[in-house]
């Protein structure tokens, strides 16, 4: 379970302080796929980049199955990170690589001995469907391709948590459509706990079972997609739903 209790983020700017989390706390079940959304700036990124602390906050705690890894010293923060996967919204992968050897490099540098690391990559270059494209370099694949070996590459090291920041943003809708499929089977059949952090609303409808809404650094609404998308509460998400003019 990952829990955040009152997070407090902010940046400095040449405008001033800029707040990107405000006391925003929430639960993250084991098995979720929980979706956080909110239109740029809200501060969705600062908030999926502290749970494994690329950002730290200033204030508050992240509880990791009940740890506060806040309090995590480096050596502790390295170990903890092999079991958070994360995948970008531009792939961040080596384009002097090959797919196999990019989704190899994780387990490189955890120190797995090279001939676990290539079966462990074939096996994930099969679940993502790019086993034939193992040996071609990631500037040959299409961008819904080099996504999905992103999402290999981040499951490389088996994590229990994987960590999307906006993973479609960049993809037209029918990639959009076949790498969300991907992410639900990768759930289904690995059990993995995944954040999703989008600014379209489609994208937690059509995986997340529970999520958040952020905007201007705050959670305005938290809970299960069925019931907030039947009666949602906050203005925000009733402008994110369609249900009223974005000029109210």
């Amino acid at each position: 379970m990952i829990e955040l209790q009152n997070l407090t983020k902010r940046f400095e700017t040449p405008k001033g302080t800029f707040h990107a989390l405000d006391q925003v706390s929430l639960s993250i079940e084991d098995g979720d796929i929980f979706g956080i959304i909110g239109i740029s700036g809200a501060g969705k990124s600062t908030l999926i980049r502290c749970i494994n602390l690329l950002e730290r906050p200033e204030a508050g705690k992240i509880l990791i199955d009940g740890n506060d890894i806040t309090q995590y010293s480096e050596r502790q923060l390295r170990t903890l990170r092999r079991n958070i996967g994360m995948v970008f919204q531009q792939f961040h992968l080596l384009m002097q690589l090959t797919i196999l050897e990019n989704v190899m490099l994780p387990m490189q540098i955890a120190g797995v001995p090279k001939a676990n690391q290539r079966k462990k990559a074939l096996e994930l270059l099969e679940l993502v469907g790019l086993l034939e494209q193992k040996d071609k370099y990631p500037a040959q694949l299409s961008g819904g391709q080099q996504q999905r070996v992103s999402i290999a590459r981040a499951l490389a090291n088996d994590p229990k948590v994987l960590l999307c920041d906006e993973p479609t943003s960049a993809l037209d809708p029918l990639t959009t459509s076949s790498v969300l499929h991907l992410l639900k089977d990768i759930h289904e059949k690995l059990g993995v706990t995944i954040v999703i952090i989008t600014h379209q609303i489609e994208v937690v409808q059509k995986i997340c079972n529970r999520m958040a809404v952020i905007d201007h650094a705050v959670i305005a609404e938290q809970g299960d997609v069925q019931t907030i998308f039947q009666n949602p509460q906050a203005q925000i998400t009733k402008q994110l739903l369609g249900r009223v003019s974005w000029h109210v």
